[in-house]
């Protein structure tokens, strides 16, 4: 097993910051205790990649313990001809990082990006590397840049990339090419696997933020999702008002002196009528705007980033155009995209083989969270999200797009879904928008909703006024096979979004009742809690029924069901009409399936804790490792969940409901992007297995 990757860049800027991401995230799903370590970092030791690394994911050390020395700690020992003292100290600090770790990833060192005099003073870089690797007991994954090169050039520089290393001894499992121009990996006839990432615009380009930093620009106006834009182009403004507008194209930054108002209103008002998509907006020669002329952009609503600098326009456009993206925690959507195109070009299965990392026994939050996206991009799906113009969806549908993870249909205004994306600078190009009100399928809809409940009196007239809302119109594209699940409930109550579930899809037959689990993100387990969120007070045949659906949830997530119907009793050990509802319930789930592990009554702490299980309940398959637990009622469970939760700092994530025909989900009123990108990717694993 290899306990040790390094990615190994040959040559300055070849993006092998998203080699080491897309390796991170990878291997997070497969132990549960990751570490990542860079020989070298620059300057006093501020390297934004190991900073985004070590914050993004529960790492087994902190930053100030994941670096081997700075540039002028190592430029220093160089000079003294203590080059072998130098490779010690890397060495040492690395071990610290492994005996932690069940795997670590090495990002290798960035020479290149240092002054001449740092360049001069270390040399071989590639020897270096290769020697650290072998110190480390790595296998190396050397990363080449695609720029400007054709299929045979690429072909020969993995060659040499690779024969190189392994003349230095290293061990080299894979040759990843990244920013190349097209296509995919050209036959370099190795022994190993290469593929090939393509130059995504998302991740090469600055964001106006870096481009503001670089050039020490004033923010004159825009907040951090204006500030987040990607610069894909730069436009220098000087000539007359139609020369300029033709010359625009989307994702350019406009350079033009502050005191050309007739330039700065013409790309506002472009950007605001959807033209063209701007990312921002430089002032040169030190010239604020008139505040007039910024009155009226700010009632445009452009959602751009007004920046000020003080040199010219010649000038700005020259510094501007070396500016190079970072990946950082200040970066998240280029993050995003990153990860997108590398678990889109290179065959994680694969190389996950190649790497040969054993899978933990323990499931920790961050393995459960990167399993759910990796399941839901290996059989995709086609989901539906009702509230299309709401911001976190909007930034939801953004990340879920570029990771892959499924196709998706907004509904709403499709204007005012563009106008909002365009504020927030989000790509969500990919997506369906349906306007409800105005889509063709209105009128089927409504004929299939006035016939399914014209018992209740539901006449045409009024099913076409039902399904004009969003959650009914969603619903339907569902159960029509339009679409194969949705997540609603950003800004809908839970009745808002499940109810047309409820009179629309119905439930499986021979299940009773529809119900809702939380999956529980422990430190070391994920547990799943039955049902915290839908039924009030289950009878027994109800409560049998939230158990056979949790069983079969936890299963299609790769749970093993362990059963625990819960009570204030354990066994016989008390009486009363509860415990007596819950055995039943338990003899019931028994009856139906009697392959499925399960126990009641049985108290909390004798399901969970095997010590306490062996004294009050010994012998059982389920008593204290139990994996599904079911509560009795409501209050129970909605309490249980939010202590556990609250006391314990598990990740709940939830609620999602099963029972139903076809897979809806409801969102907390409160829920972050993370969790509708997570309920997103449930919602499309159930659709798969289903």
């Amino acid at each position: 097993m290899a306990r040790s990757v390094y990615v190994a860049g040959l040559g300055p800027g070849v993006g092998k910051g998203t080699v080491a991401l897309g390796l991170v995230e990878l291997l997070s799903r497969q132990v549960a205790r990751i570490g990542v370590f860079r020989p070298l970092v620059s300057g006093d030791g501020d390297d934004s990649l190991l900073t985004l690394l070590t914050k993004r994911y529960p790492v087994v050390a902190p930053y100030a313990e994941s670096y081997g020395v700075t540039m002028a700690e190592a430029s220093a020992l160089v000079a003294d001809g203590k080059w072998e003292e130098l490779i010690s100290r890397i060495v040492e600090r690395y071990r610290e990082v492994e005996r932690q770790a069940g795997s670590v990833v090495v990002i290798g060192s960035d020479f290149a990006a240092g002054g001449a005099k740092e360049r001069d003073e270390i040399p071989r870089e590639l020897g270096f590397n290769a020697r650290l690797a072998t110190e480390f007991g790595s296998v190396v994954v050397p990363v080449i840049s695609g720029e400007g090169r054709g299929a045979e050039s690429l072909a020969a520089a993995a060659r040499s990339a690779y024969h190189s290393l392994v003349d230095l001894d290293a061990t080299v499992v894979a040759v990843i090419a990244n920013r190349v121009s097209g296509g995919s990996a050209p036959d370099a006839g190795l022994p190993v696997p290469m593929w090939s990432i393509p130059s995504v615009a998302a991740v090469a380009a600055p964001t106006v933020a870096e481009v503001a930093e670089a050039l020490d620009a004033t923010v004159v106006s825009g907040g951090e999702g204006a500030l987040d834009r990607d610069v894909l182009d730069y436009v220098v403004g000087a000539a007359h008002v139609p020369t300029v507008l033709d010359h625009l194209t989307d994702g350019a930054l406009m350079i033009t002196p502050g005191d050309r108002a007739d330039l700065l209103l013409a790309a506002s008002a472009a950007h605001a009528a959807g033209n063209v998509t701007l990312s921002g907006l430089v002032l040169t020669l030190g010239e604020p705007p008139d505040p007039r002329v910024v009155r009226v952009i700010e009632r445009l609503n452009t959602g751009l980033a007004m920046l000020v600098v003080d040199t010219d326009s010649y000038h700005t456009i020259a510094a501007a155009s070396h500016i190079q993206a970072r990946l950082g925690t200040g970066t998240p959507r280029k993050v995003e995209a990153a990860l997108g195109a590398f678990e889109e070009h290179v065959d994680t299965a694969e190389l996950a083989r190649v790497l040969d990392v054993a899978r933990s026994s323990r499931v920790t939050p961050l393995m459960f969270e990167n399993d759910l996206i990796d399941r839901a991009r290996a059989e995709r799906r086609h989901l539906v999200l009702p509230e299309g113009a709401d911001e976190r969806i909007l930034r939801a549908t953004e990340t879920l797009l570029r990771r892959g993870v499924a196709d998706l249909t907004l509904l709403g205004d499709p204007g005012e879904i563009a106008r909002r994306a365009r504020e927030l600078g989000v790509e969500i190009g990919a997506a369906r928008l349906v306007d409800p009100a105005a889509s063709e399928l209105r009128d089927g809809f409504a004929e299939r909703y006035a016939e399914l409940r014209k018992k209740r009196g539901v006449s045409l007239d009024l099913a076409y006024d039902v399904v004009r809302d969003v959650n009914y119109f969603g619903t339907l594209m569902v159960a029509q096979g339009l679409a194969d699940g949705m997540v609603s409930g950003a800004n809908h109550t839970t009745a808002a979004t499940i109810r047309p579930a409820f009179e629309i899809i119905k439930t499986v037959p021979g299940v009773s009742v529809a119900s809702s689990v939380f999956f529980m993100l422990l430190a070391d387990r994920v547990l799943v809690y039955g049902d915290c969120a839908v039924n009030p007070d289950p009878d027994a045949a109800q409560l049998a029924d939230i158990a056979l659906s949790s069983a079969l949830t936890a299963a299609a997530f790769g749970i093993e069901p362990r059963v625990a119907m819960l009570s204030y009793s354990t066994g016989s050990s008390g009486a009363g009409a509860d415990v007596e509802k819950v055995a039943a319930a338990t003899a019931l789930v028994r009856e139906r399936r009697p392959d499925l592990p399960v126990e009641g009554p049985i108290q909390y702490d004798a399901a969970v804790d095997p010590a306490v299980a062996a004294t009050k309940l010994p012998g059982s398959d389920v008593a204290g490792q139990a994996t599904v637990l079911i509560f009795p009622d409501l209050n129970t469970g909605n309490n249980t969940y939010k202590a556990v939760q609250r006391s314990a700092g598990a990740v709940a994530v939830g609620p999602v409901m099963q029972g139903l025909r076809r897979p809806v989900n409801d969102l907390s009123r409160g829920a972050t992007v993370k969790d509708i990108v997570n309920t997103v990717a449930i919602t499309a694993i159930q659709a798969a297995a289903r």
